[in-house]
């Protein structure tokens, strides 16, 4: 009976350490997270420790080819699957590794080597980090999305035009990213309009942000809210917002753009880039900030401010991961022309 334990440990010893380093280099070279890779590394160790002759009486007892279950295949197991899934697969097999030697070692005369409190907390600790690892892979995923043109359906700039018609238009020439900014108070009307927004956008691949209010957002299931530096703090709407929904913060320094960074901003506006109509009192800290702001952080950059057809290769070649734009898509006739042109100039710039 000793031996056949002795091989229910090495076994779990083994998916649960194999587990690990898989989510340990996801977390390391896909989420690019060093918290992460720290813990799962750490965890890792301290999971598979023991003295070298428990370890020699582990693998002394396997008998990998008299395991009755080494060819075993559930339906479905060997499909392609996304990241996401794996981590979450793996995060429940390294778990459950875990429950199977926290119970053996409770079984008195087993053996002393084994300490169950040690195998509870790491599989108690995975819960958190799994959480955490599998939101930074949605976020980052939805976050590399925001290329080329950010259009935002500014309700005042739109007049009396449908915002739905013309985010049709916006899609069409080609932008990426929909953010709906609304500055007047009925807020029935303004869930109306985001609950459709948010049904086109999706029917299309395109990635619909809400500016400001974080309960339209969540009411929709946006996939982002953006937040400016007198909204909530980044950290505490991270908190707040779905593990999956993106958070911009607009920043017209580089200490804000690390603050949000650090708080859990997913990605950062900088501006203003130049004069703009758009926004009353705006700050133009010009396309020079821009490039402070790229070697401080490794989010994605969205330029904003004044961004027009003539201006937009110069924001792209001082690193915009894309660029967001009001009066040059609404401002003009012709709006899935001049989508069309802002992302050809933004282009020619990379």
């Amino acid at each position: 009976m000793l031996e056949q334990r002795r091989r229910i440990i090495d076994a779990n010893l083994n998916r649960a350490g194999e587990g690990l380093h898989l989510l340990e280099e996801i977390a390391r070279l896909a989420a690019d997270d060093a918290g992460l890779t720290q813990q799962l590394k750490t965890m890792r160790h301290e999971v598979l420790r023991g003295d070298f002759a428990f370890n020699k009486e582990l693998i002394q007892s396997r008998d990998a080819e008299g395991d009755v279950g080494a060819d075993m295949e559930v339906p479905g197991e060997g499909k392609d699957k996304e990241l996401p899934i794996i981590v979450v697969a793996n995060a429940r097999r390294v778990q459950e590794a875990l429950r199977i030697l926290e119970e053996l070692a409770k079984i008195p005369g087993t053996t002393p080597k084994l300490e169950p409190d040690k195998f509870k907390k790491a599989r108690f600790d995975l819960y958190t980090i799994e959480q955490k690892l599998l939101s930074r892979l949605l976020r980052r995923e939805k976050a590399g999305r925001l290329t080329g043109l950010y259009a935002i359906i500014d309700s005042h700039a739109l007049g009396k035009r449908n915002h739905l018609e013309v985010a049709e238009q916006l899609i069409r020439g080609g932008a990426k990213a929909i953010q709906l900014r609304h500055k007047l108070d009925n807020k029935s009307e303004l869930l109306a309009i985001a609950q459709k927004l948010k049904k086109l956008c999706s029917e299309h691949g395109v990635l619909f942000i809400v500016n400001d209010y974080m309960d339209i957002a969540l009411a929709v299931g946006a996939d982002g809210l953006h937040l400016g530096q007198k909204d909530l703090p980044v950290a505490v709407a991270r908190k707040l917002l779905p593990m999956d929904m993106i958070l911009g913060i607009s920043v017209n320094t580089v200490e804000q753009a690390k603050t949000a960074e650090a708080g859990g901003a997913d990605y950062i506006a900088v501006g203003s880039m130049y004069p703009t109509e758009s926004k009353e009192k705006a700050i133009v800290v010009g396309p020079e900030r821009l490039r402070e702001v790229r070697g401080a952080v490794n989010v994605p950059l969205v330029a904003i401010g004044g961004i027009n057809r003539d201006n937009a290769g110069e924001v792209a070649a001082a690193g915009a991961d894309g660029v967001a734009v009001i009066s040059a898509v609404l401002g003009v006739e012709g709006v899935e022309k001049a989508a069309r042109q802002v992302i050809k100039a933004f282009e020619v710039g990379k």
